[in-house]
């Protein structure tokens, strides 16, 4: 129907069409917004990162967010623990009972953490007790890796060998 037919039968602008569907709209419109939630990301870091090194706003969301969730407590206590016996260089005394506390947790994800680092758990041992590092290995690895990746394949030895040679660290 066109305009002036409806108003032809009595209706006078939108006035009666606006209070039918209003009530619709009021059924429909969103809820209140609920606390924001920080992202996985920035939960993981604060959980990484010392204590002592976190500002106090992150602290409180942080101790928020362990309120609302206990299991990230219980995951916040093996994580620390875990890193303090890494700092101090501890392994080889603490890491079978902070194994043993992590298989007994009901979280998962840390069961299978500790799982895989009983498949090889000497080597876990020596690089939490050791001082010394394969770093600078891997890193050369991994740059050598980067230069035959960016030759798509298309090189010879030869060439690989002059371009690690002369490619800058």
């Amino acid at each position: 129907m066109a305009i002036p037919e409806v108003r032809a039968l009595g209706l006078a602008g939108r006035f009666p069409a606006q209070r039918y569907v209003r009530p619709f709209r009021a059924m429909t419109a969103a809820p209140p917004p609920g606390p924001v939630v920080p992202a996985t990301r920035q939960i993981t870091r604060w959980l990484l990162t010392r204590p002592a090194n976190l500002g106090a706003d992150e602290q409180a969301q942080l101790a928020g967010i362990v309120d609302r969730c206990p299991h990230l407590g219980v995951l916040a206590g093996h994580v620390r623990s875990f890193a303090e016996m890494m700092t101090r260089r501890q392994g080889e005394h603490e890491l079978e009972g902070w194994l043993t506390q992590a298989e007994a947790s009901d979280l998962p994800e840390l069961r299978s953490f500790a799982n895989g680092i009983r498949r090889d758990q000497q080597a876990v041992t020596a690089g939490l007790t050791l001082p010394y590092s394969s770093a600078a290995v891997e890193g050369n690895v991994t740059k050598i890796k980067m230069l035959k990746r960016q030759m798509y394949g298309r090189a010879s030895f030869a060439l690989l060998r002059k371009r690690v040679i002369l490619h800058p660290a």
